[in-house]
Formats: C-alpha cells, sequence, structure tokens
C-alpha cells in the first residue's frame, strides 16, 4: 500500500472535465424501438410453437422455448438500459418543461419492460412499442 501511495504522489494529476458520460450527438432511441420489436416478435414466436406429439421431439421444443423466452427477457432489459440512457443523460429540464408527460411515459415504459420480462402478453408487448415510439417521437421532436 505504501508503494502505491508513493506512485500517485509521483505521477502528474491534471484535472479532468466533462459535462456528459458520451460525446453529444450520439443519443438515438433506434436500440430501444429494435429492443421492444423484438419483444413482440419474441411473444408471437413463443405462442405460434407447437408442442411436439412425441417424446423425440421435446428437447428441441424445450431448447426452442428456453431461447425466445430468454431472447425476449434481454431484449425488454437492453429496451429498459437505453430508455433509462436517454432519460437520464439526454433528455434535460428544457425538455420536461415542453414535453411534461415525459417523466411520467418513461416510468411507465420501463416499467412495461419489467412486465414483458415477466409474462408472454402480445398486448403488453404491443404497448411497449407504443410508449417507445412516443419517447422516440419526443427524442426526435428535442433534436429538431
Amino acid at each position: 500500500m505504501k508503494f502505491i501511495n508513493l506512485l500517485l504522489k509521483l505521477l502528474p494529476a491534471k484535472p479532468v472535465f466533462a459535462h456528459c458520460d458520451i460525446p453529444c450527438g450520439i443519443y438515438d432511441p433506434q436500440s430501444s424501438q429494435l429492443a421492444s420489436q423484438t419483444v413482440l416478435k419474441m411473444v408471437q414466436k413463443l405462442k405460434e410453437l407447437q408442442k411436439p406429439q412425441e417424446d423425440k421431439g421435446w428437447m428441441d421444443y424445450k431448447n426452442s422455448m428456453i431461447r425466445m423466452i430468454l431472447t425476449k427477457e434481454q431484449h425488454a432489459e437492453t429496451c429498459k438500459r437505453e430508455i433509462l440512457i436517454l432519460w437520464t443523460d439526454y433528455f434535460k429540464a428544457e425538455h420536461l418543461e415542453k414535453f411534461p408527460d415525459l417523466h411520467t411515459l418513461v416510468w411507465q415504459t420501463t416499467k412495461l419492460c419489467s412486465d414483458n420480462k415477466r409474462v408472454v402478453d402480445e398486448a403488453k408487448a404491443q404497448e411497449l412499442i407504443e410508449a417507445v415510439d412516443k419517447i422516440a417521437d419526443i427524442f426526435n421532436q428535442t433534436k429538431k
């Protein structure tokens, strides 16, 4: 520990300044939109998945089902993360003034992401897509 403290004293330190985690201009809601659409597609595929008539096909059926569920949950989580990045890093107070429902919309959308991880419900998945598209629309309006 003494060596590390000595090393830290010898190395020059300079103050670093940054106003956000990522350089401005690279935020985009497309990844959350794609993720929400993937959630819906996985729900549809899960509903279409046919149970095998024979014991022979059960392993393939279970494998497909598990992979679709995993994909659905991963994309719901990705969607939530991307929406929260927009909320915490991109949207500013002036955006909230212009779009006073934005806070509630983001909160409801992230809750929908969690709901879609928990259930296989086409209506919930469609609701998620619509909510994400509303956030994307607000985002695009703020970029003009």
